[in-house]
């Protein structure tokens, strides 16, 4: 019996079962605030990554190499562009100066509404693409515009942002009196841990409706009532990281779609690409110094999936009969990535000694 994804229930129901047990183990193994050792991040990012390749070996089995090469090609591309996003994620946590043992809650949230978001814009793309080969073009456009443009980006653009000029940041601003300071790992307070924060800060003035407002920058323009939702920095920070990754996926959606236009291979991939982000986090931060060409094989991938999109759209407007097939697109894809590293080691990037000095 075959499902609305074109393909049977049963692999519906075990992709379902994987995703589920994955968050829920992930969910549990991460419970504590206490910072995530090299060891223990290179340690979980294997296992996510054997999660992924036990669940292509299922597709591999049962709907033969070619859909499999299809969702581990989608998989190790969706990974190597988040690359790039996880180090402005770096840049985030500095700015709010987020300490390591909260980070990986950050992080969490963060990635459960990655899931979500994904979800909807897989199922809007291929919506799209089915209206015909243009929306291909278009696709085209979007990631090699995205490729470009990470060209011209200073490698301390992130570093110098100032957040508090981001949209996320002033609508949480707007909607919400904010406590300027990190308290425990709570997103929000209320009631008796609001009492707490300021009992703990007194030097912070927070005003209640009725008070007099002594330090305006620290109170909310419409005057906070008892009772009310009060967010602090933490939240501040999940809101940019959560927002940043909306417009990230604006670019990587359509690259993995340039994969398989099927929905159900291309929603897998981002997804377990996706849950093993947060330990990947961890284990980039530790060698994020090293890693310093693997930018640029992002780059190049952005640019070879912006060709194979334009190559797939104009085949189905002038029937040129040229195509790229997936298992070609994965080794490409795992060739790029795997030189992308290499040259990292090889050819290190040369400390600024003007700097040091």
């Amino acid at each position: 019996m075959t499902g609305h994804l074109g393909f049977p229930i049963e692999t519906v129901a075990v992709f379902v079962i994987f995703s589920v047990g994955a968050i829920a183990i992930d969910l549990f193994a991460h419970k504590d605030d206490k910072p995530m050792t090299l060891k223990s991040a290179a340690l979980w990012s294997v296992f996510w990554v054997l999660v992924s390749i036990a669940f292509g070996g299922f597709l591999w089995l049962h709907h033969g190499s070619e859909v499999a090469s299809l969702f581990f090609t989608g998989y190790a591309l969706e990974k190597v562009l988040s690359v790039d996003n996880l180090f402005l994620m770096m840049a985030v946590f500095a700015w709010f100066k987020v300490p390591d043992g909260l980070r990986h809650r950050v992080l969490y949230w963060g990635i459960i509404g990655a899931i979500i978001f994904r979800m909807i814009f897989v199922a809007i793309g291929a919506g799209l693409l089915a209206l015909g080969p243009y929306v291909e073009l278009v696709f085209a456009l979007i990631v090699g515009w995205t490729a470009v443009m990470m060209l011209k980006q200073d490698d301390t653009e992130d570093e110098n942002e100032d957040y508090s000029e981001h949209l996320a940041y002033r609508l949480v601003h707007k909607f919400f009196p904010v406590f300027p300071r990190l308290y425990g790992h709570h997103f929000f307070l209320r009631g008796d841990e609001l009492a707490k924060a300021r009992e703990a800060y007194p030097d912070v003035r927070l005003e209640l409706a009725g008070e007099d407002v002594k330090h305006p920058e620290n109170s909310h323009p419409h005057a906070m009532k008892k009772g009310q939702l009060v967010a602090t920095p933490l939240f501040l920070c999940l809101a940019v990281i959560e927002l940043s990754d909306v417009m990230f996926a604006f670019d990587s959606v359509p690259a993995v779609i340039a994969v398989s236009k099927e929905p159900l291979i291309v929603y897998s991939a981002m997804m377990f690409a996706i849950l093993g982000l947060r330990t990947l986090y961890f284990v980039l931060e530790a060698l994020k110094g090293y890693l310093v060409h693997l930018e640029k094989a992002v780059i190049v991938l952005l640019f070879f999936i912006a060709f194979k999109l334009g190559l797939s759209a104009t085949n189905h407007l002038f029937h040129h009969g040229f195509e790229i097939s997936a298992n070609t697109s994965l080794l490409i894809v795992l060739v790029v990535l795997v030189l992308g590293v290499v040259a990292s080691f090889i050819f290190p990037e040369k400390k600024d000694e003007t700097k040091e000095n």
